[in-house]
Formats: C-alpha cells, sequence, structure tokens
C-alpha cells in the first residue's frame, strides 16, 4: 500500500497561530491609517469643493444646518448677474492671497460635498507665486420677519472672529484671561515657575478640571436641534442653485407632479433673486415637462400659478398653456393676474383677449343672422311661414339668453325727496367671455338633444293650442335640427383647441372644460425673444 505524503508543516493548518491565516489581509487592513496633511494627501476638486481651483468660498446657514461651498467665480458671474456685479472691482471685498497654494488648505476636513460628478473643464490650479484673489459670502437671515435671506460678502477677518467666538472647550477660553480655567492654569504655571514642591502644589488647583472630564464622560450628549422644514427647503434650493450652475441635475421631486411645483417655484424665485432665470429656468422647464398629462391637469386647475412659473422658466409650453385657460377665462383672475406679473404679460393678454372676442363677435353676429328658407328658396317670415319663423324665433332667443350674463341684483337706493328708486347696473356691451363659452360649446357638440330637445319643442309649442299637433311637432323638430347643423358650422372657428390636454385626447378634464380655447400662441406672443 502506497502512503500519501504528509504535507509540508510550513502548510499545516493549527489554529490561530498558523502561517498560513491570510496573509494578504495584514496588508489591506492598514486603511484606517490617515495620511492627512501629508505627502500622499490629495484635496479633492470637484463639486461642491474644489479645493484646488475655487475661489469663490460660500456658507449657507438655516438653523443649525450648514452647507459650504467652494466654486469659481469664472462660472458663478457666467450664471449669475449677482455675482458678476458683487465681484466687480466697485463691489468687490476679496481677500489677496500671496499663492495659490492656500486654497488647498480649506475644507480639508471633508465639508458638505456629497454630490458627485466630473471635474469642470474650466477648473485651472492657481499658479505658484502668483497672487489670487479669494471671495467669501454667508447667507445674511435679515433682521425683521419680512426680510429675505440673501448671501453677503463678507471678509476674511470676519469669518476668523466669528470662529474664534464660536470655539468652546472644557478648559475655558484662552482668550479670555478672567475665566475660572484660565485663572487655574496661570496658577499653576506661576507656581511650577518658583521650583522645588511646584508638581505637588499644582494638584489640588486642578480638581475642577478632573470634576469637568468626569461630568463630561458621564453626561450624554445633547442630541443636535432638529431643523425646520423651512430651513430645509432653503438649504434644498441653494443647493440646487448651485448644482445647476455646474451642470449637475436638481434634486426635484419626480413623482408627485404638485409638490414638484412647488419646488420649482421657491427655487425659480431664488433665481430671480441672483438674476440666474436664463440659466436655472431651461433646467426646471425640462423637470416638469416630464409629467407630460398629470402637468396638463394642473394646468387647467391653477392657469394663474402655472403662468407666472412659465414665464420664469422661459418655458414656452407651460406659458401658451396657462395663458390659453386665462385668456378663455377672462376677466375670471384678472385683480390676481396685474399683482402676479408684469405688464408686458397683461398687455399679451388683453391682446388675445381682443383677439377672441372679436372672432365670437363674428361668430355671434351670423348666429343671429342665421335663418331658413322656404320651399321655394325665400327666407322665412311670419308671412311666408309662420310655424318655421317660430324656430328661427325659439333659436335665436335661445343664443341670446346662454351668451348674455345674468342681470345684476336690484339694489335699491334713497333719494332726496325721501323716494326709493332701482339701481340697475348697465350690462357690458360684450359680454364676457368666460359665459358665453358654454353655449358655443354646446352648439359646436356633435349631440343635437343637448339643447333644444323634443321637450322643449312640445313645451314651446303648446303655447300655441292652435298650432299645436303630432304633424306640427314632428316637423317643428326637423326644421330646428336643420338650424342646428348650419349653426354647428358657424362656430366651427371656435371649436378649435391649442391645448395639449386637447391634443392627448386621453383626459376627462377637456371635456369638462366650458370656455373657449381657440386662443393660439405663436413665437412673436411669448414675452422673451425666441427663434424661428
Amino acid at each position: 500500500m502506497v502512503s500519501q505524503p504528509e504535507p509540508p508543516s510550513s502548510l499545516s493548518l493549527r489554529g490561530p497561530s498558523s502561517v498560513v491565516s491570510r496573509p494578504s489581509l495584514s496588508r489591506t487592513k492598514r486603511y484606517n491609517r490617515s495620511h492627512t496633511g501629508g505627502a500622499s494627501f490629495v484635496p479633492l476638486n470637484e463639486f461642491p469643493v474644489f479645493n484646488n481651483s475655487g475661489d469663490v468660498e460660500i456658507i449657507v446657514r438655516a438653523g443649525s444646518a450648514e452647507n459650504r461651498y467652494l466654486l469659481h467665480r469664472h462660472t458663478l458671474t457666467r450664471c449669475s448677474g449677482f455675482f458678476e456685479a458683487s465681484t466687480s472691482v466697485e463691489w468687490s471685498k476679496a481677500q489677496l492671497l500671496p499663492s495659490g497654494k492656500e486654497l488647498t488648505r480649506i475644507h480639508e476636513d471633508g465639508g458638505s460635498g456629497s454630490a458627485t460628478g466630473a471635474e469642470s473643464d474650466q477648473d485651472k490650479v492657481a499658479q505658484a507665486g502668483s497672487p489670487r484673489r479669494r471671495w467669501r459670502y454667508e447667507l445674511d437671515p435679515g433682521s425683521g420677519d419680512g426680510d429675505i435671506p440673501m448671501l453677503v460678502q463678507r471678509d476674511e477677518s470676519h469669518g476668523e472672529s466669528k470662529s474664534r467666538r464660536l470655539t468652546s472647550s472644557i478648559f475655558g477660553d484662552a482668550s479670555n484671561p478672567n475665566s475660572s480655567s484660565s485663572r487655574a492654569a496661570n496658577t499653576s504655571h506661576a507656581r511650577s515657575s518658583k521650583g522645588g514642591h511646584a508638581h505637588t502644589s499644582s494638584m489640588p488647583t486642578n480638581h475642577n478640571f478632573f470634576r469637568s472630564v468626569a461630568n463630561l464622560s458621564l453626561a450624554a450628549p445633547a442630541p443636535p436641534p432638529a431643523v425646520s422644514q423651512a430651513d430645509q427647503d432653503l438649504l434644498r434650493d441653494y443647493d440646487n442653485l448651485f448644482r445647476i450652475f455646474y451642470n449637475y441635475p436638481p434634486v426635484l421631486d419626480g413623482i408627485n407632479v404638485a409638490d414638484a411645483y412647488v419646488q420649482c417655484k421657491s427655487l425659480l424665485t431664488l433665481a430671480d433673486q441672483y438674476d440666474a432665470l436664463p440659466v436655472v429656468g431651461p433646467r426646471v422647464d425640462h423637470h416638469l415637462l416630464q409629467f407630460q398629462s398629470r402637468l396638463w391637469k394642473q394646468i387647467a386647475k391653477y392657469p394663474i400659478s402655472y403662468l407666472r412659473l412659465g414665464y420664469l422658466a422661459r418655458s414656452k409650453v407651460i406659458f401658451q398653456e396657462a395663458l390659453i385657460h386665462v385668456v378663455g377665462q377672462w376677466p375670471a383672475g384678472e385683480r390676481s393676474l396685474r399683482a402676479a406679473l408684469p405688464d408686458v404679460v397683461l398687455d399679451i393678454i388683453e391682446d388675445k383677449v381682443d383677439e377672441l372676442e372679436e372672432t365670437v363677435s363674428r361668430v355671434e353676429g351670423r348666429l343671429f343672422r342665421l335663418n331658413l328658407l322656404t320651399s321655394r328658396g325665400d327666407r322665412v317670415t311670419p308671412n311666408t311661414s309662420y310655424l318655421d319663423w317660430l324656430v328661427v324665433s325659439l333659436f335665436r332667443q335661445w343664443v341670446a339668453d346662454n351668451t348674455t350674463p345674468q342681470p345684476p341684483p336690484e339694489r335699491r337706493g334713497g333719494s332726496r325727496d325721501g323716494n326709493t328708486r332701482d339701481l340697475r347696473v348697465a350690462p357690458p356691451v360684450l359680454p364676457p367671455l368666460n359665459s358665453m363659452g358654454r353655449a358655443y360649446r354646446t352648439l359646436g357638440s356633435g349631440n343635437p338633444s343637448s339643447f333644444l330637445g323634443h321637450d322643449d319643442c312640445k313645451r314651446f309649442l303648446k303655447l300655441s293650442p292652435e298650432l299645436y299637433s303630432r304633424e306640427n311637432l314632428r316637423r317643428f323638430e326637423k326644421r330646428m335640427d336643420e338650424l342646428k347643423v348650419m349653426a354647428r358650422d358657424i362656430v366651427r372657428p371656435l371649436m378649435g383647441s391649442g391645448l395639449e390636454l386637447d391634443l392627448n385626447g386621453s383626459s376627462r378634464a377637456a371635456d369638462g372644460i366650458t370656455y373657449l380655447t381657440c386662443t393660439t400662441v405663436g413665437n412673436r406672443d411669448l414675452p422673451w425673444p425666441v427663434e424661428d
């Protein structure tokens, strides 16, 4: 029998003291070693902290939270008129640096950068020995309740003095010679300088220090104060603003369109504050348009709000969609529109309202001139065909009643002689558009029984008992259907729609719209220049 050779003793497994206990692992366990400050330490140079090439330090504090950025003046001035003006020669408070190496020490401990991305192509490491400038901004919350937080340019001495005031230690404030800990330390130092028993005599004076250390080890750490929702929103808006400057996608809600609107509106307001709408607007437009049909439904519910958002974001689709709703419901919401939008947008609205009213007036005139013909080809009159003339009269009366707003309520007013009199406000020369849209949509619908149906015709004919019969009722309804067909062709120009909501054809919200949506909005109608 052939015996198997024994394995070498150097490869035998003998418990924890074995030689083959993962020799490579002992080398890889050295990853906890810190290289901060060493020759091999390479500081980060990516958003939001560009340690090597950044020259604008921005500190955004909101409540107990803080975000720090070290960005580039070149990028900020291209995207924001605020930074372009504040870093100019007239307003700049930049600090001169003798070399670009000082910037590499800023935020070596990490900072608040959590975003990822490639280094910007425009980042350039400063030349050694050449003087550089550095700007510092801090968010000033203001002094009053109505003040808007704003970035304020600070000098370097202001930041150093503030950080020195915030520094605390269990040894006391070294800058304050009157503190108890400082006095104890000074006393101990004085006794030790006299020699002899200095070491033993200094021990009783440090019992406060050891007591502080013991209390510190026993006391539980206080939880950090919670950040309010308003502060979180403020930090999010500033972070999104700077992310867009560096071509990073903003962090916005992609599920709930209502929450996305609130976030986009807040971001656009901040961009308007820093004169950065041309850069931020396209990002907001791209994000909201991803909601498609859900966005169109929201615009139909809140057209005034989305009209302002579309104006700030320079979104052609959102602005056009909201403008069609606003014009169709005019003058509803006129006061809110005048308070929220500039005059250039109001001029566009009024021009579109005038165009729509002119189209409605032409259609209305044709409807009231609409008539039937006799078998000989003559126009129907009371003398030629009384029954057909009643059909035309009932149709015109229905058009007049449904395209004219209700009269105002009566108001009793007293005169000087003590007699009361009726005060009636005269109806407008042209009724508002929102009161006529339902009538024209009814006329243009393909359902002939939606108005002046069998019951209405029968009830009308019974007012003249000598004319009421089954044969006359049948003829009356037939002639009324002829008028409806002609009226449908006349109101066809008002039945068009430029809404994305109607173009989709899958939303019930479009069926519930009663006002006219035939307004057309082209590139020339936008309040900003657009290339064809």
